[in-house]
């Protein structure tokens, strides 16, 4: 109730809302968060999460979870990824889902506040492995709105998938729009098989 109505604050103070495009969630989703483009993403999404009463968990570089902000990552829901080498993240995310009843994970499939020309395709092995949906959440500051999303189903053709979503994120901006990356997997550019 407190984090609520801190969220609920924050929101009315900086002219924010949540998008009435809200739909409910399931008990296990991977969501996307995009665009990402500023450190402020963060602050406005755990306002969004509380004020949907929503227990979302989120994938974060390791180095955030050090001292002094390593409690409070892990206590709003962050999980510590080490990216400077493969440890196997598809396989320990999609373990996680058939280990838990509900598991709603965050991705930020650009990896980063700078510009890329391709998003991580995490997020897209994670959902097929898991069998779970994606739910495509945004954040739009042209219109100080946000959302957790639309849900889609993935079926397992990258060029498809990614066209229905690259559609979804096409109106929406980032703090920083020279900074958004381009919603494209590498996975697209292999000839099918």
């Amino acid at each position: 109730m407190i984090l609520r109505s801190i969220a609920r604050f924050v929101l009315w103070i900086s002219g924010w809302k949540l998008s009435d495009e809200a739909v409910p969630m399931p008990d296990k989703a991977v969501i996307i968060g995009a665009p990402h483009t500023s450190n402020w993403d963060f602050i406005f999404f755990l306002a969004f999460k509380w004020q949907g009463g929503l227990k979302v968990r989120f994938m974060g570089k390791k180095a955030l979870f050090r001292l002094p902000l390593g409690w409070f990552m892990r206590g709003v829901g962050g999980i510590p990824i080490d990216r400077t080498s493969s440890h196997n993240i598809v396989d320990q995310m999609s373990k996680a889902f058939i280990d838990n009843e509900k598991l709603l994970l965050v991705v930020a499939p650009s990896a980063t506040r700078s510009r890329r020309d391709y998003w991580k395709s995490g997020f897209y092995h994670i959902a097929l492995a898991a069998d779970v949906p994606v739910y495509l959440a945004w954040i739009d500051y042209e219109t100080k709105t946000g959302c957790f999303g639309t849900p889609i189903r993935l079926t397992g053709d990258p060029k498809v998938d990614m066209g229905r979503i690259r559609d979804h994120y096409s109106d929406k901006r980032g703090r920083r729009p020279e900074k958004e990356s381009i919603i494209r997997l590498r996975l697209e550019d292999k000839p099918n098989e």
